[in-house]
């Protein structure tokens, strides 16, 4: 197809075209599940780069500076990868993030996703602050509210999360691009 405008770059590839049918839950969530695997690296690498630039000799001074630093941390590496439209474990389990029409998300949008996203754990962590629980009473009150939300999924019309539907996005197979 011929362009009016030789100079003008060809547009993104978007996914439109294709059927915007969600993976299963189980496929979503063995998805998060090596995401969560792969975020200890990057969790890792954070956590050193920011023990060595605030010198911090002990695990328990600046924890709250840490935790907002591995927020940013996180945040950045979500929205990055969001917005060229799939994580590393996306590719892996053939998912890929788009919006409601099926097209690449801006990094604004990825970045209300990732925003969004916590609703998967700040409930339950909202409700054991004033009680302070002990560990696996906290542990089976954040797997159940993450179990709730999951199957909360099957009640949304496409059978997508909740949050996504809040920013404005989808999740959809994805078959492996051909060079």
């Amino acid at each position: 197809m011929g362009q009016l405008c030789p100079d003008m770059p060809e547009p993104a590839p978007t996914f439109s075209t294709l059927p915007l049918h969600a993976p299963s839950l189980r496929r979503r969530l063995a998805c998060m599940l090596y995401e969560g695997l792969l975020l200890v690296g990057v969790f890792f690498v954070a956590a050193y780069l920011f023990g060595t630039l605030s010198q911090t000799r002990n695990a328990m001074d600046n924890r709250n500076a840490l935790q907002a630093f591995l927020l940013v941390v996180f945040g950045i590496y979500f929205t990055w990868f969001w917005s060229k439209g799939q994580t590393l474990a996306m590719k892996t389990w053939h998912i890929r993030v788009v919006d409601t029409q099926g097209h690449a998300l801006t990094q604004w949008r990825a970045l209300a996703r990732y925003l969004l996203s916590w609703l998967w754990f700040l409930p339950p962590l909202a409700a054991l602050a004033p009680f302070h629980l002990s560990g696996p009473e906290s542990l089976v009150l954040v797997l159940g509210w993450v179990a709730v939300w999951a199957v909360l999924s099957r009640f949304h019309p496409q059978q997508q999360f909740w949050h996504d539907a809040l920013a404005g996005t989808r999740l959809i197979s994805s078959a492996p691009l051909k060079p």
